[in-house]
Order: structure tokens, then sequence, then C-alpha cells
């Protein structure tokens, strides 16, 4: 499991209420102006064209170099979202007090690469039937979810989490926890989680998926 020194691990599998989460801060995570990787923009503006998609499937580290490496892919950077605390740190969300997600966000070309190809590398990349977990990473920052940016992506999101849920049926595979979601505020990760692997290569991934492919 993948945290910072002294940390435990969170164990808890229920969410939080707002009332129970961290109050968080009004000021945001400083985070470089590049990609680590390709050099691209890591906020707005970006170029003319491009969209966003938003995913969660545990571990952040190994999740954003799933995407940067795929072609169409201009930039990713990884954060928090789908919780309650805002600008949270990462301490905070180990904690499981924040409610938040560890997420990818990917801003791609959809004329070289279309969202239906970046779902599939989500649905294969980890494995989405395991509630708040992702292998041995348990709490609630790394359950499964899609963040949709507009009604099109929430419907391919459906559509293939029904396809996929078929194919893992017939596998031996329990019920897709995953979450399909409008997409939440995004907050940045620290400097140092951003393209994490590329500064780290051997460092810790932490996803497996469950050897189902969607094309078969």
């Amino acid at each position: 499991m993948h945290g910072y020194e002294g940390y435990e691990g969170y164990e808890g599998q229920e969410m939080l209420t707002e009332s129970e989460a961290l109050p968080g801060r009004d000021e945001s995570i400083l985070v470089p102006e590049t990609h680590f990787v390709n050099g691209h923009p890591m906020q707005d503006p970006f170029p003319q064209g491009v969209q966003m998609a938003m995913f969660g499937m545990g571990c952040f580290w190994g999740a954003e170099k799933v995407f940067w490496i795929q072609p169409g892919v201009y930039s990713t950077a990884v954060g928090y979202a789908a919780g309650i605390t805002n600008n949270p740190n990462y301490q905070e969300v180990c904690s499981g007090q924040t409610g938040h997600n560890e997420v990818v966000r990917v801003i791609f070309d959809p004329d070289t690469v279309s969202y239906a190809a970046l779902l599939a590398l989500f649905w294969q990349g980890h494995n989405p039937t395991q509630g708040m977990r992702q292998g041995n990473d348990r709490g609630t920052q790394y359950r499964s979810g899609v963040y949709v940016y507009d009604e099109v992506q929430r419907q391919q999101a459906e559509e293939m989490q029904v396809e996929f849920q078929e194919k893992l049926t017939s596998a031996g595979f329990p019920m897709i926890t995953t979450e399909v979601l409008a997409a939440p505020t995004f907050y940045f990760a620290e400097e140092y989680h951003q393209q994490y692997l590329a500064k780290n290569p051997g460092g810790y991934c932490g996803l497996g998926g469950t050897g189902v492919n969607l094309s078969e």
C-alpha cells in the first residue's frame, strides 16, 4: 500500500457525511505548469477541441500511467475528487476523513483517441468489483469511479458497464461497484504525485485487472 511515512492504512468502508468530514482550506495545492513526461500544460488553457475524462481506479500513480502513454492523450494529472473536503492534502485523503477518491484527469484529443477507448482502458485496467478497495489498498479513496463531463460520456460509461458486467459474470466475478457520477471538482494532488511512475520507475503501482477483455 502506498502512503506517506507513518500511514497505517484506512480500513473504513463507509462514506462520510458532510458533518464528519475535515474542513479543508481555501488555498489550492500548487502543481508544475507542465507535464513531467510530455511537457504539455497541466492546467488550462488547453488546445481547442480537446476533451476531459476522469477516472478513479485505485492507486492514482499506476492509473495515471495507463493513460499518459496512450496516443491522443494530451495531458494527465492526478488528484482528489468526489468527496467533501475543500482542497484536501494527501494525508487528509489517506485518513479517510475527506470522502475523496484518488483520481486521474485525462485531457485527450477525440480525433485521435475516443472516449470509448479510454473507458475500455479503465474497465480492463483494474478490478471494478471490489467496493472500497483495489487489491491490497483499502479505503474509500480507492473506490472505482467514472466521473462524466456530459451525457454522452455517461451513456457510454453505463453501456460499457453493462457489457463488461456480462463478461465478468461469465468469468465468475461479482457485481461491478463502480460509481458513475457527474464530474465533481478536481483538486490537484501534490507535485510529487504527478507522473509519479515516470519520476520513480520502480515505484509502487497497485493496479491489477480481472483479465477479462472487452473485445473478446
